[in-house]
């Protein structure tokens, strides 16, 4: 297995690091008093405040002018279709250079890629209604929500009791979705809902993706959800109150709505693992650096054995995360089968991140629990990412399942 990065990807990382540079820094620099403060950031109801939703979407539009924002969105959507190795390096290259909660670098290319811009869940909506709203979607000017998770349904998918009911030419949901990212800010939702409760009681499907409209009457994200530290949120709460959707607007055939929400899902997870990656060197490179400057008992703490232990086990974390990803995108990108593999990097690699921000700041000492140098907020961000995208101990479920499936290869 060769894992050399092809020179046309080597160069769009540096083309992308070089427009964040030279566009995307400075507004963060310029807004700091806004972006970095928490009481400023967010407003009494928890939301964005207008100013910083507006950076936020010019910084997309932006990247979509340039090309990057749809850059692995799928060919046939309009995307440039780019692989899962130019996906984890081109994310791992971004964090590892910014670090975590830049509110502004992480619109560029998204950390999640199932869920804004191109979505590969779009390739199931009705091609005469997605080219109604393609070009504001690929432009950045409007952004999307996944609607699967519920206050019932996390890990437990199949436990889902949003439903949708035939009406004439259309459907109508009636539910609630919870943990749903970008909710309070997008202008269309993915949602799934129960269409055949028989079915989806026996595990068997019945449940059908639909492409609402925000705007629709009985649409509402009443509330967001702060969570670890945050004053507010990307996340929301979204109530379908009897919402009318036209049958053009379902994603996918009836009752096969699993098929279509995992096929994002899984894109996500490999998405996450590369995050982590990139984050677990960005820590990895302060503590390093710091273990070289600060000095106890007459001589720089790195050449005491127990720092040393620290940054060697961080090291070790990094370098079989980074493999594991490797390897999973290497067989995605030449289509082999990578369901287990997919699980086990997004355990790994998010559990690996928070081990290396923890020794982080332990190397810091004092200087590690305050926010100066962003390791604080990277922990928070770490143990928070163990959560997503299926959690560890389910992703070890589908792990145990595939093996015992026979799915043994290693």
């Amino acid at each position: 297995m060769d894992f050399t990065i092809d020179e046309d990807i080597v160069a769009l990382g540096d083309s992308i690091l070089r427009f964040i540079d030279r566009e995307v820094e400075p507004l963060e620099r310029e807004h700091k008093g806004l972006l970095e403060n928490e009481r400023r950031l967010y407003g009494e109801d928890g939301r964005f405040v207008p100013q910083v939703l507006e950076l936020r979407r010019r910084v997309r539009m932006r990247s979509a002018e340039l090309g990057f924002y749809n850059l692995f969105a799928p060919v046939e959507l309009g995307g440039d279709g780019m692989g899962a190795l130019a996906n984890i390096h081109v994310q791992e290259l971004i964090n590892a250079r910014y670090g975590p909660a830049r509110k502004l670098i992480q619109t560029v290319v998204l950390p999640s890629p199932f869920t804004n811009g191109l979505s590969p869940v779009l390739r199931h909506l009705d091609p005469a209604v997605f080219a109604r709203y393609r070009d504001g979607i690929a432009s950045g000017a409007s952004t999307l929500c996944f609607g699967l998770s519920e206050p019932d349904a996390g890990s437990d998918v199949f436990a889902i009791k949003t439903r949708a009911e035939r009406d004439g030419d259309g459907w109508v949901l009636s539910g609630t979705k919870q943990w749903i990212t970008n909710a309070p800010y997008a202008d269309h939702a993915m949602v799934f809902a129960v269409t055949d409760p028989g079915l989806a009681a026996q595990r068997q499907g019945g449940v059908t993706g639909f492409f609402v409209d925000t705007r629709s009457v009985g649409f509402d994200v009443p509330s967001v959800i702060p969570t670890m530290g945050h004053a507010g949120a990307e996340i929301g709460i979204v109530v379908l109150d009897k919402v009318r959707v036209p049958d053009s607007h379902r994603l996918g055939p009836v009752g096969q709505g699993f098929s279509v929400a995992l096929g994002g899902v899984s894109a996500g997870r490999l998405s996450m693992a590369a995050t982590c990656v990139g984050l677990a060197k960005w820590a990895q490179s302060l503590a390093v650096d710091y273990a070289k400057v600060r000095r106890t008992f007459g001589r720089p703490i790195g050449e005491h054995q127990a720092v040393q232990c620290l940054l060697a086990d961080s090291a070790m974390d990094i370098y079989a995360a980074k493999s594991m990803v490797q390897n999973c995108a290497w067989r995605i990108d030449r289509g082999l089968p990578a369901i287990k593999e997919t699980s086990m990097v997004k355990a790994h690699a998010t559990e690996m991140l928070n081990r290396v921000m923890d020794r982080s700041i332990q190397v810091h000492g004092a200087m590690g629990l305050t926010n100066e140098l962003r390791l604080e907020e990277g922990y928070r961000l770490a143990r928070q990412m163990r959560i997503p995208d299926g959690t560890g101990e389910i992703q070890r479920r589908t792990i145990a399942r595939q093996l015992l499936k026979g799915d043994c290869e290693l």
